[in-house]
């Protein structure tokens, strides 16, 4: 007798239960897929069959050469992803026998790159302090 294949829903219900286990997630449809994510930020979201993949997986950031190296070292289970894949994105399959250990660090590793707020230099709107004191310099040679 063939083995069952893993029911889609019952597959996302699982990674759901993850994602909003972590702190500071939530969730809303994307492109009508489940997405999940932090501080306003997508960190991941989930494929059923998107246009006709033939899987149930997960699209997530990954940090620098894990794509690479998680693609290379075991395809049953990881892909690179279309649309985002070009930046680094990781494609984890749901209904590949993944252990779910290995699932969820990967979605907490995914949120923690997410997560990561970049100082570029310039006003990023929000201080990072308040500072309590405004000083202001003038130049007397300037009009």
């Amino acid at each position: 007798m063939p083995a069952k294949k893993p029911d889609a829903a019952a597959l996302i219900d699982r990674v759901r239960q993850i994602a909003l286990a972590l702190p500071g997630v939530t969730e809303k449809l994307s492109h009508g897929e489940p997405a999940f994510f932090t501080r306003g930020r997508m960190f991941f979201t989930c494929d059923n069959h998107h246009h006709g993949s033939g899987h149930v997986a997960v699209w997530c950031n990954a940090p620098d050469g894990a794509q690479a190296s998680l693609v290379e070292g075991d395809p049953k289970h990881f892909f690179v992803p279309p649309y985002v894949g070009k930046a680094g994105w990781l494609g984890m399959r749901l209904d590949s026998g993944l252990p779910w250990p290995v699932i969820a660090d990967i979605l907490e590793q995914a949120q923690e790159e997410a997560d990561v707020v970049i100082w570029d230099g310039g006003n990023n709107d929000l201080p990072f302090f308040a500072p309590d004191l405004l000083i202001v310099v003038v130049d007397p040679l300037r009009p």
